[in-house]
C-alpha cells in the first residue's frame, strides 16, 4: 500500500490506483462486519430489527466519524500530530507497565514497596466513566503501590531516553576523497 502510495505521490500511477487500494481494505473490513451480523443473526433470530436498523445507523455513523476526523486531521500539522500520538503511546505502555505490576502484586510475586501510596479516589473513583477511561489511557490507578508507581517512572524514563537516543543524529562521517 505504501508502494502504491509512493508511485501515486510521484505521478507514476494514477489517483485511481490509491482509490482502489483503500476500496479493497475497506472492503476487507466490510466483508468481516457482514460474516459477524450473519454470525448474530444465525445465532439469535430474534435479532433481526435491530441488526436491520442498526446496520445502517453504524455505516451512517462510521462514515461520519470518518469524514469528521480526515478533515481535522487535515487541520493539524503532522509533526503536532505524531507529536501528540507518540507521547500518548508512551503514556500507554507506562500505563500497561504498571498494571501488569499490579496483577503481579496481585499474585504475589513482587513486592508492593507500599500498599497504597496514595489515595486520590476522593477526587476520581476509578469506577467512575473518566477513571475507566483515563485508566485504560494512561494507567491510573486511584491508590497505587510503590512498585506500580517505580514501573510506571521507569517505563516513562526508558522510552523517551531511548527514543531520543535513537533520534540524535550521529556523528559525520567523512567520505574519502577520490583521486582526481
Amino acid at each position: 500500500m505504501s508502494a502504491v502510495g509512493r508511485a501515486v505521490a510521484t505521478g507514476s500511477r494514477p489517483l485511481t490506483g490509491l482509490a482502489v487500494v483503500v476500496g479493497v481494505a475497506v472492503l476487507r473490513e466490510g466483508s468481516e462486519a457482514v460474516l459477524f451480523l450473519y454470525g448474530i443473526a444465525v445465532g439469535d433470530p430474534g435479532q433481526t430489527p435491530q441488526m436491520v436498523l442498526g446496520g445502517p445507523l453504524g455505516v451512517f455513523g462510521g462514515i461520519s466519524l470518518g469524514a469528521a476526523m480526515y478533515a481535522g486531521l487535515l487541520q493539524i500539522p503532522l509533526r503536532r500530530l505524531f507529536a501528540v500520538t507518540n507521547a500518548m503511546i508512551v503514556l500507554l505502555a507506562a500505563g500497561m507497565a504498571s498494571q501488569g505490576m499490579g496483577f503481579l502484586l496481585s499474585a504475589g510475586l513482587v513486592p508492593s514497596w507500599g500498599d497504597a501510596v496514595w489515595d486520590t479516589s476522593w477526587l476520581l473513583k476509578e469506577t467512575s466513566l473518566l477513571g475507566k477511561m483515563l485508566h485504560t489511557l494512561i494507567g491510573y490507578t486511584a491508590r497505587p503501590a510503590g512498585i506500580q508507581i517505580a514501573a510506571y517512572m521507569t517505563t516513562l524514563v526508558v522510552i523517551v531516553f531511548l527514543a531520543r537516543a535513537v533520534a540524535r543524529p550521529g556523528p559525520a562521517v567523512r567520505q574519502p576523497r577520490q583521486p582526481a
